[in-house]
């Protein structure tokens, strides 16, 4: 009901114009419009404290990360930082798992899916204890127990990935005789 008057109220008053008390003198919005270009180059022309330090702020964080960027490559070293030999032993490595990866791929098919990812799985155990035997390369100053560690890191995972593709061989035998029992 208080709303209700209310309303009829401020109905009677914009019928009579009575919000309309004062008119603005002439030029005034020219004279505001010069207040806000002084006001707004005012305001460009004195830049704030808080810029610089935000600029100040932004510069020291990437020097910070720079040298958190550049510790750590010296600290991670990998079989081909110790010697020519052990780069060559490493891309052989290297590749070759890439190619046994190549031939898993292809093998996947529903019967073979759990058994390839199972294989996916200790594979990324492997490399992550790689990673870990990189960083105590660089403690160690190149250590050649860390180093055949790392050597049979890269034999284990042939190994495990041979080991699968044999699997993988074997069941498609044993569905290739079933198929043939079965005719």
């Amino acid at each position: 009901m208080i709303k209700d008057a209310l309303d009829n109220k401020m109905r009677e008053l914009a019928a009579k114009d009575a919000f309309l008390l004062e008119v603005p003198i002439e030029g005034h919005a020219l004279r505001f419009m010069e207040k806000l270009k002084k006001h707004t180059q005012d305001k460009r022309d004195a830049p704030s404290f808080w810029k610089q330090f935000g600029i100040a702020a932004s510069f020291l964080i990437l020097i910070g990360l720079g040298f958190s960027v550049n510790a750590n490559q010296q600290k991670e070293t990998d079989l081909a930082s110790v010697s020519p030999e052990m780069a060559q032993t490493q891309n052989f490595f290297t590749s070759t798992i890439k190619v046994e990866l190549e031939n898993l791929e292809k093998e996947i098919s529903p019967f073979t899916k759990s058994l390839v990812d199972d294989a996916l799985i200790q594979l990324e155990n492997l490399e992550k204890e790689y990673e870990n035997l990189k960083l105590d390369l660089a403690k160690s100053g190149n250590d050649k127990r860390v180093i055949y560690a790392m050597i049979s890191n890269f034999q284990n995972r042939i190994t495990l990935l041979e080991n699968v593709l044999s699997k993988i061989e074997e069941i498609k035998q044993l569905k290739i005789n079933k198929n043939e029992n079965l005719l």
